[in-house]
């Protein structure tokens, strides 16, 4: 009846932006029914306009052309895991972890406003698995709005449905059988196709595989009852018992919501020690031998001896600090939402001189030719003198500053939040000028005679240095005011989209994204094979650099804004939790 390709969207000529293409062949020539197959095909892009969920693939267009109909889809990397059970015997904890994300989306279409979705054709061939491990539930080609008392005619398929969607009846308990249906058919890896209907108890799992635990076989059965009103009364029970499960067998530490990656080493992963300010961190701490500074919503900048978490020394200033610190020659600098740049001690904390903006300082400051730059929240970038401790000039960008500047050669570089993107030369003078549609908070980071930011018009751009001249684009689902990490050839980045991207730096093409939980406004850090990456939804993420997958994270109590470093072997990073983290990774 049809295909699906991997296609091009040529809507995006400077990348190669991959897209799936669900093609249905109409093969009658009667126009009632062409009429009714097309409005069904319809239907479903319709459908899936309105779901919003990390394991539902977006939809990004539709179409009829002669006796063809098209979606076009997001494209999975990834297999089904009728392919996964022909190349091996499957894990019972993969399994589990599985179960627990189908669970997730199979709650989240039950629940659906303003009408449930029911599935109804749950089977291992429509569950995919993309490179991060991730559920994607795929082929909605005939779920439905649920409405209580309807019937019609039998759809699904045959082996995996229940005995009431034989009758034409279908409830939202019709895809937990069917879930429990796959799930025998993972493990015991017997086609429910080729067997008689109904007939899973003469199939017992656990004399197919004596390996597989008593409480597993207990929650596939429950959801495989004949009477429906003997199953789990919703998936979301289901969806408990296959935590509790997982908590008994290690998979998940206690109070842990939701299914980690299989990779997960958490219990590898604990603090060398943890510091407790009386406020948020939300910026990016500074390594300097064998001290780390960070700045906190408690009005002070911290010393801390890298290896115990000591306290050396605290700065008072008036009002919160998330610039990131700056040292050079014994001296630290930062701004302040107090309208300073501050400069002290770095053995003592100490000040040592000020300087006063008309706004807000959430820039960070950079040091060159004898020079400091830093932005202000007044729209204008400052350059100081760091001998006399006097303004040389500064020049307004006509918005607030929050981007780090960048030196190149005799240039500086930075954004401002009207999207406009400056280089000046040293005397504060503009060479050239690029203008994005949204604010650039990101910083510039350069990589070969190349620039490369985000903004918040949902774009990262590759721009060359010299000229500013676009060498290419990268349109993300929502826009970005992290600073890109450059690594291996590779850009890793995240967006509000709560996706952290990697990117082949030459052309923008993307390598692999991997979907946390909320929005990403830290910045990522690269470090030998893997990158690090800060989330709002109050986990540091380590996933592997090649391949995108996670190799552990780490949970804290509130989101992290800021960025990670590391300085040897050690991990360092704050948390609106008001704790500073250090974290030993040579393991």
């Amino acid at each position: 009846m049809g295909a699906v390709y991997r296609a091009r969207d040529l809507h995006f000529p400077n990348i190669s932006k991959l897209v799936a293409v669900k093609e249905m062949i109409i093969q009658t020539h009667d126009p009632v029914v062409r009429s009714t197959i097309v409005r069904n095909f319809e239907r479903e892009a319709n459908l899936l306009a309105t779901l919003d969920h990390p394991s539902i693939p977006q939809i990004y267009d539709y179409f009829t052309y002669n006796d063809r109909s098209y979606l076009v889809l997001e494209f999975i990397q990834g297999k089904d895991l009728e392919s996964l059970l022909e190349e091996q015997e499957l894990d019972e904890k993969q399994v589990v972890l599985w179960a627990i994300q189908i669970c997730d989306v199979l709650n989240y279409l039950h629940n659906h406003k303003p009408d449930p979705i029911i599935f109804r054709d749950m089977k291992p061939s429509n569950i995919m698995i993309n490179q991060n491990n991730r559920v994607i539930l795929i082929d909605y080609g005939i779920a439905k709005p649920f409405q209580s008392g309807q019937r019609g005619t039998m759809i699904g398929t045959e082996g995996y449905s229940p005995p009431e969607q034989y009758r034409g009846e279908a409830t939202p308990l019709v895809d937990i059988y069917a879930l429990g249906a796959a799930l025998h058919h993972l493990l015991t890896r017997k086609d429910p196709r080729l067997e008689p209907p109904f007939s899973f108890q003469e199939r017992p799992i656990n004399q197919i595989r004596p390996d597989i635990s008593p409480e597993l076989v207990k929650i596939i059965n429950k959801a495989l009852e004949y009477n429906s009103e003997e199953r789990y009364p919703d998936v979301q029970e289901m969806k408990t018992d296959f935590l509790l499960l997982a908590k008994t067998t290690g998979l998940l530490s206690p109070g842990t919501k939701q299914a980690p990656m299989i990779s997960l080493k958490q219990s590898d992963i604990e603090p060398v020690w943890v510091f407790v300010c009386e406020d948020e961190i939300r910026g990016t701490p500074t390594c300097d031998r064998e001290y780390v500074f960070f700045g906190s919503y408690d009005r002070h900048l911290y010393a801390l001896n890298n290896s115990t978490g000591d306290l050396k020394w605290r700065y008072g200033a008036d009002a919160g600090i998330v610039s990131k610190p700056f040292i050079a020659d014994d001296q630290v600098y930062f701004g302040s939402e107090d309208h300073r740049l501050h400069v002290v001690n770095r053995l003592n904390g100490r000040i040592i001189w000020t300087q006063y903006t008309d706004g807000p300082i959430r820039s960070s400051p950079i040091i060159a030719e004898g020079h400091l730059f830093i932005g202000s929240d007044d729209g204008n970038l400052y350059a100081f003198n760091i001998n006399t401790a006097r303004k040389t000039w500064q020049m307004d960008s006509g918005a607030p500053i929050r981007s780090t500047p960048l030196i190149s050669d005799n240039s500086i570089l930075f954004g401002n939040e009207m999207g406009d993107f400056f280089c000046l030369d040293f005397s504060g003078s503009v060479r050239w000028h690029f203008k994005a549609k949204r604010a650039i908070t990101s910083s510039p980071v350069l990589h070969d005679h190349s620039l490369y930011f985000t903004s918040l018009d949902a774009t990262v751009y590759a721009l060359e240095v010299n000229s500013g001249f676009v060498n290419w684009r990268f349109r993300l689902a929502k826009g970005s005011i992290s600073t890109p990490s450059i690594d291996n050839g590779r850009l890793c980045v995240g967006a509000a989209d709560g996706y952290i991207y990697c990117l082949d730096l030459l052309n923008g093409q993307e390598i692999w994204r991997y979907p946390t939980r909320h929005q990403v406004s830290g910045s990522p850090f690269s470090y030998e094979k893997a990158v690090f990456v800060p989330s709002v939804d109050c986990h540091l993420y380590c996933l592997n650099q090649e391949k995108g997958n996670l190799i552990w994270k780490f949970s804290t109590q509130g989101p992290i804004t800021g960025s990670p470093i590391v300085k040897n072997q050690m991990l360092f990073f704050g948390s609106t939790d008001h704790r500073f983290y250090a974290m030993n990774i040579e393991k």
